[in-house]
Order: C-alpha cells, then sequence, then structure tokens
C-alpha cells in the first residue's frame, strides 16, 4: 500500500521530521507512508506543483498516527508506543507537575516534585521512567523501585503504571504485606523491571533473597512525608543502604514540612525542586464549616447525603472503632456505605475500595490510612466527620474530591475544642473558611473571624519582683546558724 498526501508542512513526527520543519516550510512536501513492516519508515520528497501518482482522492492517508488528545506530550519525544498508551489514558496534556519534572527526569537528574493532590504527581515519574525502560533495555531486574506507605496507594500506582505501559512489554508487580508472599514471589521470579512495594513486605523479601536490588536504576519514594511521618524512615534508610550507590532518586508527596525537607535533601544529590502552590489545597474545593454539637453529627451527615447534586462522598473519622460503627448505622438507615479502615483483611479492603469504585457503595467511611491511597473519580464530597489532627492531614483528605481539576466540597464538622486547628488550616489555605448552620440542627458557639482577627495581648499587672539571689534570706525568716550541731560555745 502506497499513500500520498500534499501538506504545506511536514508532520512532526519524530525529532528529524522536527527538526527539518523549519529547513522546508516554504516549500510543497508529500509525506508517503511505506507499509512495510516497520511503520516508522517515511519517506520525505521536495517537489513543486506534484500530484499524488494514480491514487484515488478516497485513498489518500495521512502518516500521522497519534491521536490529537496526546499532542501536548509531544514535547517530550516519547516511544510511540508510550504515546498510544497516553492517548488511551485520556490525557490531553500535561498537568504542571509533569511538565516541570518529566524533562529533568529524563536527563538523570534527582528530583523533589511537592504538589497538590489530585495533580498527576503518579504521572510525572512514571512517563519519563518507562521511556528510559524502553530505551535500555537491559535483562535482569528490577530496574525500578517505588516505595509507598500503604497498600492501597501502592495497588494505586501500579494500575496507572500498567495503563501507561498498555503497548509496551514492561512488566510490574506490587509486594505488600496482608496478604500471602508466595503470589509475589512467583511475579519477581519473572524478572519485572517495575516493584511497587511498601517497606515491611519489601525488607522481608530482600532479607529472604527473593527480591534482589543491586541492579535498581531508579528508587520513587512517593507519599514520602507520610513515610517519614509514620514511622518507616529506619526501614527507608535499610532500602536506601541495600541499593546501588550509583542511581536516580526521585522523591514525591503533597507535603513537605521543613523540617522533613532538610532529610529529603540529604537523600538528593542536588535535585531539581518543584514546589507548586505551597501545598495549599486545590483551588476547585469549596470548604465550609459545620459547627454541631457531637451527638448531631449522624443526623447531618444523612441530611448532607440527601441534598442535590450529591454523587458519592468519602467519610473520614479519627479511629478504626468509629468508622466500622458510623458504616453499620448509614447501612440501617439506608444508605449504600462501607467501611475503610486498618483492622480488615486485603481481601476485605479491596472489595470495600471495589464497590465504591464501581458505585456500589455511595459512602465510604474510612479513617486516614486511605487518605493517601484512594483515587475515584467523581468524588463530589468529602466530610470530615472527625476533624483531622494536623493540618496536612487535612490536606490528604479533601484532596480525593476535586482532582483532575473537577470541583468538589469539603465539609467539616467541628466543635468548640477545634477551634485551634481551624485557625492552622485558614492560614494554610490562605482564607477564612465560611461557616454554616442548617436549620433544625442547633450550632454551638465557634469563633466568626478567628483568622482575621489578631491575638490579644496579655494584659500588664505590673513588673514582677526580682527573684532573690541564691542564698538569700526570705523576708520574716531567721536566719540559720552555720554552726555544727555538735559545736558549744565555751
Amino acid at each position: 500500500m502506497l499513500c500520498a498526501a500534499e501538506v504545506p508542512q511536514p508532520a512532526a513526527h519524530n525529532r528529524f521530521s522536527q527538526d527539518r520543519a523549519a529547513d522546508y516550510h516554504t516549500l510543497s512536501t508529500a509525506v508517503v507512508w511505506v507499509g512495510m513492516r516497520r511503520p516508522c519508515c517515511v519517506c520525505v520528497y521536495l517537489h513543486t506543483e506534484l500530484d499524488p501518482p494514480g491514487l484515488p482522492e478516497s485513498d489518500i492517508v495521512m502518516s500521522n498516527t497519534r491521536s490529537e488528545s496526546a499532542l501536548g506530550f509531544d514535547n517530550f519525544y516519547l516511544n510511540h508506543a508510550l504515546m498510544r498508551g497516553i492517548s488511551d489514558a485520556g490525557f490531553v496534556s500535561p498537568r504542571p507537575i509533569q511538565a516541570e519534572t518529566i524533562p529533568a527526569t529524563l536527563q538523570g537528574r534527582d528530583i523533589l516534585g511537592l504538589a497538590e493532590t489530585g495533580t498527576g504527581k503518579t504521572a510525572a515519574f512514571a512517563l519519563p521512567v518507562l521511556e528510559r525502560l524502553m530505551t535500555a533495555r537491559q535483562r535482569g531486574g528490577p530496574r525500578v523501585l517505588i516505595v509507598a506507605p500503604t497498600r492501597e496507594l501502592a495497588s494505586q500506582i501500579n494500575e496507572e503504571i500498567k495503563a501507561l505501559a498498555k503497548f509496551t512489554r514492561v512488566k510490574t508487580v506490587t509486594v505488600f504485606g496482608g496478604v500471602s508472599a508466595q503470589p509475589q514471589i512467583s511475579a519477581l521470579k519473572k524478572n519485572p523491571e517495575i516493584v511497587v512495594a511498601c517497606p515491611g513486605r519489601l525488607l522481608d523479601l530482600y532479607q529472604q533473597g527473593v527480591l534482589p536490588l543491586d541492579r535498581v536504576e531508579t528508587l520513587i519514594l512517593d507519599e514520602a512525608d507520610h513515610m517519614f511521618d509514620m514511622g518507616f524512615l529506619p526501614d527507608i534508610r535499610r532500602i536506601i543502604a541495600a541499593l546501588p550507590a550509583k542511581r536516580q532518586n526521585l522523591m514525591f508527596s503533597a507535603t513537605m514540612p521543613d523540617e522533613i525537607r532538610s532529610l529529603a535533601e540529604g537523600i538528593l544529590n542536588h535535585p531539581h525542586v518543584v514546589d507548586l502552590n505551597n501545598s495549599r489545597p486545590v483551588s476547585t474545593i469549596e470548604h465550609t464549616l459545620y459547627p454541631v454539637e457531637s451527638g448531631d453529627k449522624v443526623s447531618l451527615l444523612q441530611h448532607i447525603c440527601s441534598e442535590k447534586g450529591f454523587v458519592s462522598a468519602i467519610v473520614f473519622t479519627r479511629t478504626k472503632y468509629r468508622a466500622k460503627r458510623l458504616a453499620k448505622r448509614l447501612l440501617r438507615t439506608g444508605h449504600r456505605a462501607v467501611a475503610l479502615q486498618g483492622n480488615m483483611s486485603q481481601s476485605q479492603r479491596v472489595k470495600a475500595m471495589e464497590g465504591f469504585r464501581q458505585r456500589r457503595f455511595d459512602i465510604l467511611v474510612a479513617t486516614d490510612i486511605a487518605a493517601r491511597g484512594i483515587d475515584v473519580q467523581q468524588v463530589s464530597h468529602v466530610v470530615n466527620f472527625d476533624m483531622p489532627s494536623t493540618v496536612d492531614a487535612y490536606t490528604h483528605r479533601i484532596g480525593r474530591t476535586g482532582r483532575a481539576e473537577r470541583e468538589g466540597k469539603a465539609y467539616t464538622f467541628v466543635t468548640g475544642d477545634d477551634r485551634h486547628l481551624v485557625g492552622a488550616v485558614e492560614r494554610r489555605i490562605g482564607a477564612r473558611i465560611p461557616r454554616k448552620t442548617v436549620e433544625g440542627f442547633a450550632a454551638i458557639r465557634f469563633p466568626e473571624n478567628r483568622f482575621e482577627a489578631e491575638r490579644a495581648p496579655r494584659p500588664q499587672l505590673g513588673k514582677p519582683s526580682p527573684r532573690p539571689r541564691k542564698g538569700a534570706r526570705a523576708p520574716g525568716k531567721r536566719r540559720r546558724s552555720r554552726r555544727p550541731r555538735f559545736w558549744k560555745a565555751s
């Protein structure tokens, strides 16, 4: 099959044709697709007033087979099979974190990427890693190690990488606890290029000699601050000690406090730092505070779940017991709810997540363990049934809605004990959170303008008296004699 078409400028199929496009922009060009085994063979003929010979107009086709939805990634010069995966995944254009980190990662630099939750950090490190694996193929593995704090997040990362690598031969495997290790050991024997693991099971298999780490070229720590905060730092150091000294290090997270950043920079070698939006929640999320008594929280939650525009919600509680009890109570009142907490087995957690993704459940009641691993499209509401313990936890919780530039609502039930944390959250997001009351629910007294109000100075009670010197006698107190007890006057 031989097809040709007259176009004013050659399409940028690869680096060669794009470089030549500037030189030949004034010439009429015919792009001829040669139907051979390797479809990358493109012949470019320069001519003037040349028509396609002997071909009907209906048979004229263009050689550019890339989907228009992935054209925004052309500037990265990624492999054709990887571009097909990007297009098939529905990616239109690179997100800011992707545009800032992918070029530096392809150059082999260490990366410290900080961005809002739900802005595409996984694809930011998955795409350049896949490109390098396809460019320089080697036997044995694994060559890429991705460490995540939770099983849910590890599974989510693995699924997204598999979607992007759909048209490649790159193999991935997940390694985490809570399930039998035998299937994971069998998968590791097939020499996967990428391993996505949690620290505990990763070290167990390494010590058994099942998971070699001497060929790892790239180490990726996702949600690094969460791993540091949860006490995984000793495990991370043991993992790093087992890796080759010459490697690429990538760290991605939604938040990175200053003390954690200094620790991370000790691991990274002159990293390319990308800090977007200073860890503030995404602007597409509507924040609302509901001052309410603790006994009215369940009734208020049921009222919110029945309001107009409700699609699905993730409800966060502080304890595993409260998450389980709240889910059962919502089920008894007719809501399709399911719990997700740490005491559940891995099969139960997978069943709950799949049911929520497939809309068999409308409400997912979870603890903070799920705040880092839930990526469900079209979550309309996030409800903080209990106020989170830290500002970073608040950022991660509400990041489950408003993802991929969609709009979402974040509702927080607050009591009088939460006023100090509310002020810290308002300072983080840079705005005052509106207070809202619902008719029929008694609202508690809550500071209305705490974000703008300054702390009142303490009253001056007068100049304090100077502290007496050591050994000085207090007023009215008899001075103690320094003579020994056995001393007697002569």
